[in-house]
């Protein structure tokens, strides 16, 4: 085997999907509630979890986490793009290298994320994004790490159901020719199209924090159902009364299909 499919039979132990949490928000958008004080955070987690997404400089701050037998896999984001901080006005969708794969490697990394915005309104613009994923990935690919391809849409939160679709159906399927190993994306109405067009695994992404927690579990159903290999959640897995209880319940959902209502009452899940 080689150290890329060691590390994704880690991720996918025993042939179970993923729960990964995470928790790199403020990388964009600076403190959160139930992200502030990380290595604090990163101790209350669920042992089930898979891995956890974090920036590059929070890796060496919660690198606890990682030391023990069975700790989940660390997940290292490598470039930093203006689509995630619409709230600064930003909608272009610029990308650069935050760090460079070696490093994340050198720093405790199992996987490492890139993401690739595209259909930006400027051609030089996609051009680059691509530039700067396939640099990233081909690097990762030289050190046998396991590249996660994040397909983010330019204005997601703004898109009608059938356009953010779109965006997600061409842009995965893009991804895995681009390299990427598996892709992490947002959940669409028509997702069981997007996973059986791309060839490598699909992580649905929890998106804007849900009212309820049992939505969050029933999303983290949907997705599964439709074809997908597991589950990020950030702010539905963090920014909840008992964090552990509902990743405890997200990882029956995820990881041993249990249905969501039923999740949610074995571990206690209340809103």
């Amino acid at each position: 085997m080689t150290g890329k499919e060691i590390r994704l039979g880690r991720l996918f132990s025993k042939g179970e999907n993923a729960v990964v949490v995470a928790m790199d928000h403020g990388e964009f958008e600076g403190p959160l509630p139930g992200m502030i004080e990380l290595p604090e955070v990163v101790k209350g987690l669920a042992p089930e979890v898979s891995a956890l997404l974090l920036s590059p400089g929070m890796l060496a701050h919660c690198g606890h986490a990682f030391a023990s037998k069975g700790a989940p896999l660390a997940m290292v984001r490598l470039n930093w793009s203006t689509v995630y901080c619409p709230d600064w006005g930003h909608n272009h969708g610029d990308t650069v290298q935050a760090v460079s794969a070696s490093d994340a490697v050198a720093a405790g990394a199992d996987l490492v994320l890139i993401s690739l915005t595209l259909n930006t309104g400027s051609e030089a613009r996609d051009a680059s994004n691509v530039e700067v994923f396939c640099r990233l990935a081909g690097e990762a690919r030289r050190l046998g790490v396991p590249v996660v391809g994040e397909y983010f849409p330019l204005r997601s939160n703004k898109l009608r159901g059938e356009e953010i679709h779109d965006e997600v159906y061409r842009g995965c399927r893009i991804a895995a020719e681009l390299g990427a190993d598996l892709i992490k994306t947002f959940y669409t109405q028509k997702f069981a199209q997007v996973t059986a067009a791309c060839p490598v695994p699909i992580l649905g992404l929890g998106a804007e924090k849900k009212p309820r927690q049992v939505q969050a579990l029933r999303l983290a159903e949907q997705i599964v159902q439709a074809g997908g290999r597991g589950v990020v959640f950030g702010r539905n897995a963090l920014q909840v009364p008992d964090p552990a209880a509902f990743q405890r319940a997200l990882c029956d959902v995820v990881k041993r299909g249990a249905p969501a209502a039923q999740a949610a009452k074995r571990h206690g899940v209340r809103d």
